[in-house]
């Protein structure tokens, strides 16, 4: 195997090698074991480039770039997506990330690794929309009802920023398909700050927390004044109307549980058997999530 830098750059001529090892383990997770409903004949057990987009949050023409050599110095969240979906082990993740020229995360930082309990769990649960976070808020793995209710957000593959972030979301992103009222939308900045602030007294370290923290304050006067006031909390759960381009209004409940050894937060949506609303998640489950998992055209 070529060398690999360390000085941030990858090695010229080596691209090659990482979307190699992207394939390779690609092949080997099974869409049952992530998920998914297989749909249709397969010429290969293992996942296709967009199940592997869709439950790593990126786009299915950036996977085929990124395995074919054409896409280069991905970013460190695009590797740790990948990581994740894939169900890499921890020396395969630290693997991947040499692989690009890139230091794995250390023990300072926000964790960001999913045990394979937790994987366990999305799999239990694939008929309703899960999505995981760090302790930063920033979206980890989904399964594809969540991506399904929720949408897309904005493709920014191997840009800088913090797109994956819920926070970044709710202060400086456009529109979610989450309806609030002005007082709902209240409640739910200054708890999001709380919970952030929190997280950031458990690791000060954590540069990217630190940048998160700096851009939130430098474009958002109401994320720097709840930031000031130094509440410390936690975001809980709550219920939640998301208004569907197909399905129409959805009423859900949301909880968040806690995976207190790996400092993670679930997000599970759930609605009340027999009802419309669950009428409606079905509905996802049948027609909107099949055109997600569709392959495109070559």
């Amino acid at each position: 195997m070529a060398s690999t830098a360390f000085d941030g750059h990858p090695d010229p001529g080596r691209f090659g090698d990482f979307g190699d090892a992207v394939r390779r383990w690609r092949d080997r997770v099974s869409p049952e074991s992530a998920g998914l409903t297989v749909v249709g004949q397969r010429r290969a057990a293992g996942l296709r480039r967009e199940e592997l987009a869709l439950l790593a949050g990126i786009s299915a023409d950036y996977v085929t770039r990124l395995e074919q050599g054409r896409a280069t110095r991905p970013s460190d969240q695009v590797v740790e997506a990948l990581a994740r979906a894939l169900r890499l082990s921890g020396q395969e993740r630290a693997h991947l990330f040499r692989l690009e020229g890139l230091a794995p995360p250390g023990p300072d930082t926000v964790p960001g690794t999913l045990a394979p309990s937790v994987h366990r769990l999305l799999e239990r649960l694939a008929g309703t929309p899960v999505a995981v976070f760090d302790a930063a808020w920033t979206l980890l793995l989904a399964n594809p009802l969540y991506t399904a209710l929720m949408g897309d957000g904005p493709e920014d593959p191997d840009g800088p920023g913090h797109r994956r972030n819920g926070v970044w979301w709710t202060f400086l992103g456009p529109p979610r398909r989450v309806r609030q009222s002005d007082a709902e939308r209240r409640a739910t900045e200054a708890a999001l700050v709380a919970d952030l602030r929190a997280t950031a007294g458990r690791y000060p370290a954590d540069p990217r927390l630190r940048d998160l923290v700096a851009e939130l304050r430098a474009d958002s006067g109401r994320f720097a004044g709840l930031w000031d006031s130094g509440a410390v909390g936690r975001h809980e759960g709550t219920r939640k109307t998301i208004d569907h381009p197909q399905a129409g209004p959805v009423t859900l409940d949301c909880d968040i549980l806690t995976v207190a050894g790996d400092d993670l937060r679930v997000m599970v949506y759930t609605a009340e058997s027999g009802s419309p609303d669950a009428d409606r998640l079905a509905l996802l489950s049948g027609t909107v999530l099949p055109a997600l998992l569709t392959p495109s055209a070559p």
